[in-house]
């Protein structure tokens, strides 16, 4: 099968569920982690939890309840914390970019270069397969840099948390061309398609309306170890085709 249309407005979908993992610090949950281009949003579905922040303007906490949206933009770090059973639908801005890498973990500074950082990113055991205690582990070390940095912030130094952002940077900077090219291709194309849509509108041209069509996808049955949870994802199946029918 061929891929299906982008979701509306290109974003991407997944289904979450946070972690149960307990921590160092005394809570459960994923990954603290920051993307560098694209905003996220969660629609909290069940459950009951927290949304741990740290940005420009400062460390902040949000509660998580079923029915509450919650979304941020690139700048803010973000840790899930499940306090019962959370689970949200992620929309991601920019389908496609983090996959392609925009989401940097808060490692300590030893592991943020271009040397270090993948092995601590890895999922992959010995045999090259994903492992939940490898996702663990590198949960549990981006938690020992979120908590440096948070505890700088309330000293008064945003040095660590600019350091923290030009690391992220210096690790995208090779990928930068092929994510203008995946916005290009999704977000901007869709704009661009409203707005003549608009256009046709305007002069009275109804051709795209009887184009219209509709589509379906099952929820993926493959589930994945994502930063913050387990992750069943939406958009891999769009593309491929797979599990998902045009009706």
């Amino acid at each position: 099968m061929t891929a299906l249309p982008d979701f509306p407005g290109a974003v991407g979908l997944s289904q979450l569920q946070v972690y149960p993992w307990p921590t160092a610090d005394d809570e459960h949950g994923g990954s603290p982690h920051m993307h560098l281009v694209c905003s996220e949003c969660y629609v909290v579905v069940s459950g009951r939890g927290r949304l741990e922040t740290l940005n420009y303007t400062g460390h902040t906490t949000t509660e998580l309840h079923p029915g509450d949206t919650v979304w941020f933009t690139p700048g803010t770090i973000h840790r899930a914390i499940n306090d019962e059973d959370l689970r949200v639908i992620v929309v991601m801005q920019n389908s496609g970019l983090p996959e392609a890498g925009d989401a940097v973990m808060t490692f300590p500074p030893a592991y943020l270069s271009p040397e270090t950082y993948p092995g601590a990113a890895s999922l992959l055991d010995a045999d090259g397969t994903p492992d939940p205690e490898r996702a663990q582990v590198r949960r549990d070390l981006a938690i020992e840099g979120f908590r440096e940095l948070t505890r700088q912030w309330r000293r008064g130094n945003r040095s660590a948390y600019e350091d923290f952002c030009a690391a992220a940077l210096r690790l995208v900077q090779p990928r930068l061309d092929a994510w203008e090219k995946t916005v290009d291709d999704g977000a901007l194309a869709a704009a661009q398609a409203a707005l003549r849509q608009i256009d046709s509108l305007r002069n009275g041209d109804l051709n795209h309306l009887y184009k219209a069509t509709v589509s379906r996808i099952a929820q993926p049955p493959r589930q994945t170890l994502g930063m913050c949870g387990f992750l069943r994802a939406y958009d891999p199946a769009r593309r491929a085709g797979t599990s998902a029918e045009p009706q």
